[in-house]
């Protein structure tokens, strides 16, 4: 069973960086696309970032591209968004999924596993 546990959220002022970080266990993530979605209140929850963890491609929302950066260490199974730049638009919950399709990337509705979230508050 995958088991997924995010870290590194908090309050930062607009124009800052957080990285956030995402524990993954249970099983082999070879096969596995790793997601970053959010979710701002009253709003649905939205993809922001995926990564391969074999091949290492990764994909960005048009909202954060340039701005922020996932990445995966291997060693570690652990999977990273790092968030420069960041915007009050940028405050929700972040959570981390796993998916064997890539198609996560248009839907989180393909999640196999999601972690319990991080809050990202970004102030003006």
């Amino acid at each position: 069973q995958v088991q997924l546990v995010e870290s590194g959220g908090g309050l930062v002022q607009a124009g800052g960086s957080l990285r956030l970080a995402c524990a993954a266990s249970g099983r082999t993530f070879s096969n596995y696309v790793m997601g970053w979605f959010r979710q701002a209140p009253g709003k649905e929850r939205e993809f922001v970032a995926a990564i391969s963890w074999s091949a290492g491609s990764t994909y960005y929302a048009g909202s954060v591209k340039g701005r922020f950066t996932i990445s995966r260490d291997s060693d570690k199974n652990t999977v990273y968004l790092q968030m420069n730049s960041l915007k009050p638009e940028d405050t929700a919950v972040y959570y981390c999924a796993a998916s064997k399709t890539l198609s996560i990337t248009h839907t989180y509705r393909l999640a196999d596993a999601w972690g319990q979230g991080t809050q990202v508050t970004v102030s003006s």
